[in-house]
């Protein structure tokens, strides 16, 4: 019995392969076609982005506009283009053969710092403000060429005590956080000239170390829960402006005229009903504003024409709640308020310094804005 021999024509053989080669081919370039159309791909694409510009430290106003993203290669280039130039070039506020770098964050989707930062050491300025931020980490410390720390509106509880290294600091503004306590270590900052602590809404004392700054001209410690003067305050013999309104003073120190260079002393919304003799011997004082609603003793010659002294008697509205059209009460946080208000001053008291004369006392209306 002999085999069976089963022949087939090549060319059915061919064609049937290259049928099947021809459909998947098919196959594929509509389902490339279905994907170039499906968002999907966008989307990747676009988280991609997102997370090179975070790694790289870029914020997101410079690459999404009215809420889409612009993925394009190009704009990340320009960005980081613009960011070297940025950094390069000198500073006004610097020397003149110096380029301090500079470094800028801000906005709510920051939770923390970007990683990247880290290793940027050489960096001179920081400028963090209306962020969610929390925690400024200890690597701080590797920042020594550090001279401005701006960290204003964000939500930062505590200051790490390596904060204490930067030996070039001189610009420190952590105002309209969430401070209660500043840490001692700040003293070690010796070329400090200028603090600001205020709205912070819970401090109720600074470290005794801090009477180390002796170069500090500029303290705000406004909008908290002070009770009195720190004593470190009183040992700052170049201080030129203390700001300690809107707390719980009662009294002012006897010894208040340690501070010989003070110019301008800010009092108002505070529980004092008196004014020490003692402030007749800072000779350089040239603006005082206190709250005179409780105040029934004060030396007369702060009325004396014949001195520099603009002193200046506010008396507080009493409305504590402003209503809407509707009669329904605005709502607004307790540091929103405080910034408005010190905003409102800040310009008032930039018109006092240009009068020649001042009234004696002056209503301060209080009021907000529903947008």
């Amino acid at each position: 019995m002999g085999h069976k021999v089963v022949v087939f024509d090549i060319s059915v053989v061919r064609a049937l392969w290259e049928t099947r080669v021809k459909k998947h081919r098919a196959w594929q370039k509509k389902e490339e076609e279905r994907l170039e159309k499906s968002a999907l791909e966008k989307i990747k694409e676009e988280w991609n982005f997102v997370a090179e510009c975070r790694r790289k430290g870029v914020p997101q106003a410079a690459y999404c506009r009215n809420g889409f993203v612009d993925t394009s290669v190009r704009l990340l280039e320009k960005i980081e283009r613009n960011s070297l130039v940025s950094r390069s070039s000198p500073s006004k506020a610097g020397d003149k053969g110096s380029s301090p770098f500079v470094f800028e964050l801000s906005g709510e989707h920051w939770k923390e710092l970007p990683d990247s930062l880290r290793e940027q050491t050489h960096l001179r300025e920081w400028h963090i403000n209306n962020t969610l931020i929390q925690i400024i980490p200890t690597y701080i410390e590797l920042f020594q060429a550090m001279r401005v720390l701006d960290l204003h509106k964000n939500q930062i509880s505590h200051l790490p005590a390596e904060i204490g290294c930067l030996k070039n600091l001189k610009e420190l503004n952590v105002s309209f956080n969430h401070l209660k306590s500043i840490p001692p270590e700040l003293g070690d900052c010796e070329n400090l000239e200028k603090l600001d602590c205020s709205g912070n809404l819970e401090l109720t004392e600074l470290p005794f170390e801090l009477s180390n700054l002796k170069q500090v001209t500029f303290v705000d410690i406004s909008a908290n829960k002070f009770s009195s003067i720190p004593i470190c305050v009183l040992r700052m013999s170049s201080l030129q402006w203390l700001d300690i309104s809107n707390n719980n003073l009662n009294d002012l120190p006897q010894d208040i005229d340690r501070l010989e260079e003070l110019q301008t002393f800010l009092l108002y919304k505070n529980k004092l009903t008196y004014l020490p003799y003692a402030l007749l011997n800072l000779k350089k004082l040239t603006l005082l504003v206190v709250s005179g609603d409780g105040l029934v003793e004060l030396p007369t010659a702060l009325w004396d024409s014949s001195t520099p002294l603009k002193f200046v008697s506010l008396m507080d509205n009493p409305i504590d709640k402003t209503q809407c059209p509707d009669g329904d009460e605005m709502v607004e946080s307790e540091q929103d308020r405080q910034h408005f208000d010190k905003e409102f001053m800040k310009a008032y008291i930039e018109d006092l310094k240009e009068r020649e004369s001042v009234p004696s006392y002056t209503t301060k209306v209080s009021f907000s804005l529903q947008l």
